[in-house]
C-alpha cells in the first residue's frame, strides 16, 4: 500500500479535527452538580475519544503498511537472485530471454536446440514439487487416505499464507493435485511429512531419486523448494520432466487448469499458477512453475510444438512474466524454424 501525501495530508487533518472537538467537549463541560448533566457531558467525551483512537489506528495501520511494502520493494532490489549473483544476467543469448538459465531438448532424440547457462546449479523454488509428486505417485500409497494438516506444514521458511489452516483435512490424491497445479507448499509439504519413515525418510528419497536417474547436480532438503538450499541444473530438470511424462497422474495433475476441494464446511477453488495451460496456442503434456526471491521465475514443461516434443526449462527469469514470455519466445523461434536440429539429408547428384 502507498499512502500519497493527499492522503498524509487527509489523515493528520483528521487527527487535529478530532483533538479540537475533543478539547471543546471538555471546555464546554459546566461545573455543575447535576449528575445527569455531568454523564451526558462525560458521554460526550468518551464517545469523541472512541472516534479519535480510531482515526489514529488507522493512521498508523496505514503507516506501517507503506513502510512494510517499501521495505519489500528496497529488498528486493538489493538482494538479487543467486543466478545474478553469480553473474549469469551479462550471457547474451539469440532470443533475448529474460532467463538467465535456459535449455530446450527435443525429447525423442535429447538433441539440445537451445541452450544457455545450462549447467549452472541454482536454487529451483516449487520446481522441487516435481520430483515430490512423483515419488508420492511411485510409492503408490492410498490417495483417497485422508491427512490432516498440521502446525508442521506452515512455512517458517519464508512464511508464506495458506488458505490451508491447521486442522483441515484432505485426501492424499487432493494434496497431490493442489501441489502440482497450484503450487500449494501445505500440500506438498503434508505429503512428505506423511510418507512412509516420515519427512527425513521423503528427503533422503528424493536425493536418492535424483542419483538413480543420474541428476548429479541436484540436491534436495525439503519437498516445496521454500528453502533455496533445494538445487539443480537446467540439464537435470530436463531429466526430471523426462522421467516425470511418463507417469499419466504427474501428466493429468499438472496440466489442470483448476480443481475444487471442499474443506469443512468451505469450499476452496484453486487454479493453475501456469497460464499457458488454458493457452489454445499451446499443448502442454506436463508443467511446474516456481518462484523464490533467490531462485527468480522459474518453469520446466513439456510441449509440442511445430510437429515436435519438446522440453523446456527455463530458471531465473526476471519480471512477473518473465518465464511466460521467454516460453513464448521459444515457441515462435521453434515454429518460424521447424528444422532446426534435424540432420541435413545429402542430395544426390547422380544419373
Amino acid at each position: 500500500m502507498h499512502l500519497t501525501a493527499p492522503a498524509m495530508r487527509k489523515a493528520w487533518t483528521g487527527f487535529l479535527h478530532s483533538i479540537a472537538i475533543a478539547a471543546l467537549v471538555v471546555g464546554l463541560a459546566p461545573a455543575t452538580a447535576d449528575a445527569a448533566t455531568h454523564r451526558h457531558h462525560h458521554h460526550a467525551v468518551k464517545k469523541t475519544s472512541v472516534v479519535f483512537k480510531k482515526r489514529i489506528g488507522r493512521t498508523y495501520h496505514a503507516y506501517r503498511a507503506h513502510r512494510r511494502a517499501r521495505s519489500v520493494v528496497l529488498k528486493a532490489a538489493a538482494d538479487p537472485s543467486y543466478g545474478e549473483r553469480e553473474g549469469l544476467n551479462a550471457t547474451p543469448d539469440e532470443l533475448g530471454l529474460r532467463a538467465n538459465v535456459a535449455l530446450v531438448v527435443d525429447q525423442e532424440t535429447n538433441q539440445v536446440l537451445f541452450s544457455k547457462n545450462e549447467s549452472a546449479v541454482l536454487p529451483i523454488a516449487s520446481l522441487t514439487k516435481l520430483m515430490t509428486g512423483l515419488l508420492i505417485s511411485e510409492a503408490k500409497l492410498p490417495m483417497d487416505e485422508e491427512i490432516t494438516i498440521t502446525q508442521d506444514d506452515v512455512d517458517t521458511e519464508k512464511f508464506t499464507g495458506s488458505r490451508l489452516s491447521v486442522g483441515s483435512k484432505l485426501t492424499r490424491g487432493e494434496l497431490m493435485h493442489l501441489a502440482l497445479m497450484a503450487s500449494e507448499n501445505r500440500a506438498a509439504h503434508a505429503l512428505g511429512r506423511t510418507y512412509p519413515g516420515g519427512l527425513a525418510a521423503f528427503v533422503s528419497a528424493m536425493n536418492a531419486k535424483a542419483k538413480l536417474l543420474g541428476m548429479n547436480d541436484t540436491h534436495y532438503v525439503e519437498p516445496t523448494g521454500l528453502s533455496f538450499h533445494n538445487e539443480s541444473s537446467a540439464h537435470d530438470l530436463a531429466t526430471l520432466v523426462a522421467t516425470a511424462y511418463q507417469d499419466p497422474l504427474l501428466r493429468e495433475l499438472t496440466t489442470s487448469p483448476e480443481h475444487e476441494v471442499v474443506v469443512g464446511r468451505r469450499t476452496l477453488q484453486y487454479h493453475t499458477t501456469n497460464r499457458l495451460v488454458k493457452s489454445p496456442d499451446w499443448s502442454i503434456g506436463l508443467q511446474k512453475t516456481g518462484y523464490i526471491r533467490e531462485a527468480g521465475q522459474c518453469m520446466v514443461l513439456q510441449a509440442k510444438i511445430a510437429g515436435r516434443k519438446l522440453i523446456m526449462v527455463l530458471l531465473d527469469s526476471t519480471g512477473h512474466l518473465g518465464r511466460i514470455l521467454d516460453a513464448e519466445r521459444v515457441r515462435r523461434w521453434v515454429e518460424s524454424n521447424p528444422n532446426i536440429g534435424n540432420p541435413i539429408k545429402a542430395v544426390s547428384t547422380s544419373g
